[in-house]
């Protein structure tokens, strides 16, 4: 479970905070979505999940962040990677290695496993990620979507119980981006593997996710069921975030009288509910 009480940083040489009064609970299973604008916090915020900040990036930390009862001011990220796997937004800034098999390895050789179980954990990742055929690449002659791809099979190698993402699918394809959230969808409801990720593309989180939380300037200014963002429109225009083009078609059609059904936030809803507006 991730306890999050009065948490408040700013950076060192920074003036402003970059969490300010942040209060979570997440519990363990739950499919968390997290988005807002550029400078609200988001990054910050998965960066005290992992301990990275306040071990790496220092400054002003106030109140705690506790993962599974410890606190991360406390104890080493080392001991926090027992529970926490993070991919960055920053993929490059991650690896370590120079080769794609190597990259996997790392961190499963740090944990101390046996030999035969890294070589099924490194055949499962990359069969899970349909990225075999990388298996020998240099890193430096990926793309940016394939590193994103080698990244996110680094971290579910190690099998952490909490995996935080943070803009996991920036760099990737359309397809591609559907197979990570169905992949995380299938580690959260099949495995029991409490999963965060930080997205822009709110269709996806509606449509995936659980619980959604919206950040500005540090706080959570909306923390709720995912499917319920159709109810606060007016909140995501406010904060300047695009919301999916079905809800505000549904919305647009319901305050025109034209339809009272449930507001899609999805393309098969969408469809439904324009069928039933022009009565076919």
């Amino acid at each position: 479970m991730i306890e999050i009480k009065d948490f408040s940083f700013c950076y060192k040489g920074s003036d402003t905070k970059a969490i300010d009064g942040l209060n979570l609970t997440i519990q363990q299973g739950e499919f968390v979505g997290i988005t807002g604008n550029s400078g609200a916090g988001k990054s910050t915020l998965t960066y005290a999940l992992s301990g990275i900040v306040p071990h790496h990036f220092t400054g002003d930390f106030y109140g705690a962040v506790k993962i599974n009862g410890l606190d991360t001011v406390e104890v080493s990220i080392e001991k926090l990677a027992e529970y926490v796997g993070e991919v960055f937004q920053d993929i490059d800034s991650q690896m370590v290695s120079s080769v794609v098999e190597d990259e996997i390895l790392f961190g499963l050789e740090n944990f101390g496993l046996s030999h035969d179980e890294i070589g099924q954990r490194l055949e499962q990742v990359l069969t899970m990620l349909k990225i075999s055929d990388l298996r020998h690449r240099q890193i430096s002659s990926l793309s940016g979507g394939q590193k994103q791809k080698v990244a996110i099979a680094a971290i579910l190698a190690m099998e952490p119980e909490i995996i935080v993402l943070d803009e996991p699918t920036g760099e990737l394809d359309p397809e591609s981006t559907v197979m990570i959230f169905e992949i995380l969808q299938k580690l959260n409801r099949e495995y029991g593997k409490t999963v965060i990720i930080v997205e822009q593309k709110i269709m996806m989180l509606s449509q995936y996710t659980d619980r959604m939380i919206v950040m500005e300037e540090g706080k959570a200014v909306y923390d709720g069921p995912s499917k319920e963002i159709v109810e606060h429109v007016d909140l995501f225009d406010t904060l300047g975030i695009s919301v999916p083009r079905v809800v505000r078609l549904g919305v647009t059609l319901r305050e025109e009288g034209l339809y009272q059904g449930a507001i899609p936030t999805d393309v098969d809803g969408a469809e439904v509910m324009v069928k039933e507006v022009l009565g076919c």
